[in-house]
Formats: C-alpha cells, sequence, structure tokens
C-alpha cells in the first residue's frame, strides 16, 4: 500500500481516544491543523510541510474546523493519498500515521516532524516553501527560507562582524520597533538584496527576530 520510496508509518492506535480529545479540545495552533476531509495532494503537502518547517505537529484528518469529530469514511485510502501527497514533496518528509477510532468513526492523526532536513518545499510552484503563523499555514519569504535553511545541521558556519550599517538599524530599531528589508535597504543605501543578507544573518546570529504578517515579513531587536 505505501510505496518503497516514501517513509510513512502505520500504527494502530498508540495515540489514545484522550489524547486526540485533549489535541482536538485545544482547536487549531500553530502546531494542530484540522482536515474535514482530503482535497488535493498539494494542499494537503502544503499543510504538511508548514508544520515541519515550523516545529512540527499534528494534521488531524476527520475533523472540522471547529472541532466537530465527522471521521473518515476510509483510513485506507487517506493514508494512501498521504502517500501520493509525499511526492509532491522535497526533500522527503517522514511522517507518522496513528489511525484512532473515537465516536464511532475513524480519525486519521499525522504526526509531522520539527524537521531537521528544512525548507520543505513543494516539487511545484518553483519549490515554494512554506510556515505556521498562528493557526494558518502561510507561503515563506526569501528571507526566511534562508534561515530554515541555516538551521539544517550540515549548514555552512556562519560569521558576522558588526559595522556602521548594523548599528544604524539598531538605533532604528530602538526607535521605532521594527524594519523590513526594505526599510533597511534605504536607511543605509544598499541593494535589497544586501538587506536581505545582513538581516538574515542577524537572525541566525541571535541579534533579531523575523516576523510574519499578511504575508510581509519585519525584523525586531531579541
Amino acid at each position: 500500500m505505501v510505496g518503497a520510496n516514501i517513509t510513512v508509518e502505520i500504527q494502530r492506535k498508540p495515540m489514545t481516544r484522550h489524547e486526540l480529545r485533549d489535541l482536538i479540545a485545544g482547536g487549531e495552533s500553530s502546531t494542530v491543523e484540522f482536515k474535514r476531509k482530503f482535497t488535493t495532494a498539494e494542499k494537503f503537502a502544503r499543510e504538511m510541510i508548514a508544520l515541519a518547517n515550523t516545529v512540527g505537529g499534528y494534521l488531524i484528518v476527520g475533523v472540522d474546523d471547529d472541532g466537530a469529530i465527522v471521521g473518515v469514511p476510509s483510513e485506507k485510502e487517506v493514508v494512501e493519498q498521504i502517500e501520493r501527497s509525499q511526492h509532491v514533496i522535497t526533500p522527503e518528509l517522514p511522517v507518522h500515521i496513528d489511525v484512532v477510532e473515537i465516536e464511532f468513526v475513524d480519525v486519521v492523526v499525522v504526526h509531522i516532524p520539527n524537521s531537521e532536513q528544512k525548507p520543505h518545499r513543494l516539487t511545484s510552484e518553483e519549490q515554494r516553501a512554506y510556515i505556521r503563523k498562528g493557526d494558518q499555514s502561510v507561503a515563506a519569504s526569501k528571507e526566511m527560507t534562508k534561515i530554515l535553511a541555516a538551521q539544517r545541521p550540515d549548514a555552512p558556519p556562519m560569521t558576522l562582524s558588526i559595522g556602521d550599517r548594523e548599528r544604524r538599524l539598531f538605533l532604528y530599531l530602538e526607535r521605532y520597533g521594527q524594519a523590513s528589508v526594505n526599510d533597511f535597504a534605504r536607511l543605509v543605501n544598499i541593494s535589497r538584496r544586501r538587506a536581505s543578507q545582513i538581516l538574515v544573518k542577524l537572525v541566525r546570529a541571535g541579534v533579531l527576530h523575523i516576523h510574519t504578517d499578511n504575508g510581509h515579513d519585519y525584523f525586531t531587536l531579541i
């Protein structure tokens, strides 16, 4: 049932009904996503990618957005659909699947790890990456994608020097609270590309935070 090139484990009821009820009662969040049913491979993959690229979590199939438990008509079919979704994710993303019987129906719980192979992307859409923002999955910016890549164990070491540009940025942030890539580029009269590189380094060094709001990134002091 499961293709040889896809890492999917099916574990019958290791998650208890009580544990699943607790997850559902907590509602959707940065680590939990409800799906009433499977829609398309790409939409499902997008949710798995976003969770893996953030801190991991659970994708629960057979539960409505409001937490109502509706179940799935066939857990076998859902697992096969998950397998198809795996084929549009790069690099490969291992997942663990629980099938839990609750309220006389089956619910499929996909546990997505906090991946060490970030960023995971869709093989289509120019290999776009996604992250979780609250209870939503959103497209990752170029800066966020670079920061995700830097979290990999095999990421090259980083060198950072604090000069006049960085000090001017810190003063700006102390005064205004936040800055975008374009704000910084204008502030110190450099290209957007160079501003992005500096900001990414400062985030990696633990000097700045990166935030995403309505599809736009901004940076703040830690």
